[in-house]
């Protein structure tokens, strides 16, 4: 009988070459928590304000005021605290006319060319293979290697290379829809790889939003910083 390791090791030789290529497992120590509310099936899931940390609500304040200044969505924005176990829901969605979460998510980070990166790093290099901070205005949906993706551009210094890195937000079959902390996520190549039936969430609200969304990777343990286009 295979072991995991070697199941997800074949699993990744038979995929073709990609920007987002995946690894194995690992274990992480403990993070914040997001309640789970895997009981209820509508896109009205609110996560209530007492399990977001204070940084985390500083960003969503900040990346609302952002959105307006900018022409983006003033309906949704998408946040990702890296922060975060990958283990647990990191992804947040948040409805700027209700100002709540009202649903969140799982999202791998990149491996930085590593045969597997238990916390996230970060790096805007060509081929470092590592997820990138800042903000995104997430672009037009096309059809890859991964099924339907959308394509991110990056607005800070620190992810102005992500458009030719081919970083885009995409998902990917074993990413499951649950936490599964303390067990982690597979990494990817700097891709924000998300579950399947997480991505067909978001594609229902960037398919159908009449402005760019605006996408922030961030992290809650550092200071906030202003995104400059």
């Amino acid at each position: 009988m295979k072991g995991p390791f070697t199941i997800w090791l074949i699993l990744a030789l038979c995929l073709p070459f990609t920007s987002c290529k995946i690894f194995s497992k690992g274990k992480s120590g403990e993070n914040i928590t997001v309640r789970d509310s895997s009981n209820l099936t509508s896109v009205d899931r609110v996560i209530t304000e007492e399990l977001l940390t204070s940084m985390l609500r500083t960003r969503l304040i900040d990346a609302a005021k952002y959105s307006s200044a900018n022409n983006f969505s003033g309906d949704y924005c998408f946040l990702i605290d890296m922060s975060i176990s990958s283990g647990k829901n990191r992804f947040f969605v948040y409805d700027m006319k209700k100002d709540a979460v009202i649903f969140a998510g799982l999202v791998a980070h990149g491996s930085c060319n590593t045969h597997y990166l238990e916390n996230a790093q970060f790096s805007n290099k060509p081929s470092s293979g590592c997820s990138s901070l800042g903000k995104y205005k997430v672009g037009a949906a096309y059809r890859g290697e991964f099924g339907k993706s959308y394509r991110l551009y990056g607005l800070d210094s620190t992810n102005s290379n992500a458009y030719k890195r081919d970083i885009v937000l995409h998902a990917f079959g074993p990413i499951p829809d649950q936490e599964i902390y303390p067990r982690l996520l597979n990494n990817s190549f700097g891709c924000p790889m998300v579950s399947r039936s997480f991505l067909e969430r978001l594609s229902l609200i960037i398919d159908q939003s009449n402005k760019p969304i605006l996408l922030w990777i961030f992290q809650s343990n550092q200071t906030s910083s202003t995104a400059s286009k």
